[in-house]
């Protein structure tokens, strides 16, 4: 039976049945008193907390607001009352705010003002200013796209001539991060940037993302219609003039990282299992991310009230700033040396877990619909559907498309995977015949908005995957080997493998950035 967009995963379960790899390791036998202890009843209390914080701080448990802080202060307090030493990781993060809205208007070639957030929206850390300028073309525009996204229109210098300096220039989606298109424009003397989708099927809509970093000049993103238009009537030599307005601003909040572990005899090796902590400022982020927060908040509590001894050290951390871009995470894997990149065997991320329009997702490790996750990934993939298969619950691959906080470890060659329930994708008929629950609608239709509260939790998926996760958790802390390459020569090429796979990808979190 084929699923949509994910490929075969319906037989997944009956393949591992087949092949006998569903019998589970002696790790995976062992990993069973945690995955008693871990109940839907304590996952919830700690997501109750959450709401009742949210409630009292705004309606949000975002980077820099005092939501976010009492989410920190539960997670910690909790952590310390079960036994650990928690470790507070400060780092400081740009967040970007639109103070009003956004301009763009059309003054010749027949007046026009193109709708904000319809037709165009400032990308995030866009400049502000007010520019009226005529438009020109950067160079590598593809008319009419081809079949496959091929576009590197604005990735190179050579893509902004002297004749672009003065200039609002329109620059095509595709090849490389939208970062460089802005900043190749802003070096070549351009006063403001538009960049307009590709144009292929799924390559349409609005060009919604980030840039990284903070810009000196406006750059929005547009449909492929509004860039198709525009660059027809300066292709018709018509002198294009335009109005760009973007009022907003980028500011540096300071934040942090929970960081908390229990200590195995084996120091060779530890895994970090992770979850973001904040919230969008849009709602409370009870799915997104107070479920996965709260279930490895929960993971970690249990394994010390059962007295679970683990071979390799277990590093629980809870992340800051993913929102924003992945920030938390990628601070913490920028300040491991060496010696303690190496010695992480495994990460392990849980974002998103009780998505009410539910699909059993494993992140897709050993590359079977997407890019591959460095040596040791495809394990950590058996391991979740090993434990799946052995209840008769089918599984299906997600892709590792760089929306959470797994990158920065795919990264530095950290062999990862994980679950995930769902976002604002639509369910397939084929995965509702399998998961139940509605075709045609999204898995949460209350991502990253303010409807994302306790009420949004789907307790089936939530006990089935934190189940799920505390066996990979248990697993994978009394494993005996390590799923890590052996030898120094072939982990430094897992790393380099992994640092490329991660270049290209077009997500950094939940924002688009190529």
């Amino acid at each position: 039976m084929t699923v949509g967009r994910f490929g075969t995963a319906a037989l997944v379960a009956a393949a591992l049945a087949m092949t006998g790899v569903g019998a589970a390791s002696a790790a995976e036998r062992n990993a069973a008193p945690l995955v008693r202890a871990v109940t839907l009843d304590g996952i919830m209390r700690h997501l109750k907390a959450f709401q009742r914080i949210a409630d009292r701080h705004g309606g949000n448990r975002s980077v820099g607001t005092f939501g976010y802080f009492a989410s920190f202060r539960y997670v910690s307090l909790a952590l310390a009352k079960a036994g650990y030493q928690v470790q507070t990781q400060p780092f400081s993060v740009r967040i970007f705010e639109v103070l009003s809205t956004p301009h763009l208007v059309r003054l010749t070639a027949g007046r026009h003002a193109y709708k904000a957030d319809k037709d165009f929206a400032p990308l995030y850390y866009s400049g502000a200013g007010e520019v009226t300028a005529e438009l020109a073309l950067a160079a590598g525009i593809r008319m009419p796209p081809p079949k496959t996204p091929r576009s590197t229109s604005g990735c190179s210098a050579r893509d902004f001539p002297p004749r672009v300096r003065g200039k609002i220039v329109l620059v095509q989606r595709g090849g490389c991060d939208f970062r460089a298109k802005a900043e190749h424009a802003a070096k070549a003397g351009a006063l403001g940037v538009i960049i307009f989708n590709e144009g292929q099927v799924g390559r349409r809509d609005l060009v919604s993302g980030s840039l990284g970093q903070p810009q000196t000049i406006p750059v929005v993103g547009a449909t492929y219609n509004i860039g198709r238009r525009l660059y027809d009537l300066v292709r018709a030599s018509k002198k294009v003039r335009l109005k760009l307005t973007v009022d907003a601003r980028s500011r540096r909040v300071e934040t942090w990282n929970a960081i908390a572990e229990l200590p195995g005899p084996h120091d060779a090796r530890a895994i970090v299992v992770g979850a973001h902590l904040d919230s969008v400022p849009e709602g409370p982020g009870i799915n997104d991310n107070g479920s996965g927060a709260a279930t490895i908040l929960e993971i970690a509590i249990q394994m010390r009230e059962i007295g679970f001894v683990p071979r390799n050290t277990v590093r629980f951390a809870f992340w800051g700033a993913e929102e924003e871009g992945l920030y938390g995470s990628t601070h913490y894997v920028d300040h491991l040396g060496p010696r303690e990149r190496r010695r992480i065997m495994a990460n392990l991320n849980f974002d998103m877990l009780g998505s009410p329009n539910f699909v059993r997702y494993v992140y897709d490790g050993d590359g079977t619909i997407g890019p591959k996750g460095p040596a040791g990934s495809a394990e950590i993939e058996q391991i979740f559907d090993h434990y799946f298969a052995d209840r008769n619950l089918v599984t299906e691959p997600a892709d590792l498309d760089g929306q959470t906080d797994y990158v920065p470890f795919m990264e530095a060659g950290i062999p990862v995977g994980g679950l995930f329930s769902g976002a604002s994708e639509k369910k397939t008929r084929a995965e509702a015949r399998i998961f139940g629950g509605k075709a045609g609608e999204p898995l949460d239709p209350c991502y990253h908005h303010p409807c994302d509260d306790l009420s949004n939790i789907s307790r089936k998926s939530l006990v089935q995957l934190g189940k799920g996760a505390a066996h990979a958790v248990g697993t994978l802390a009394i494993l005996k080997h390590d799923i890590r390459p052996a030898d120094e020569a072939t982990a430094e090429a897992a790393e380099a493998a992994g640092a490329a796979a991660a270049a290209e990808l077009e997500y950094r979190g939940p924002m688009l950035v190529r």
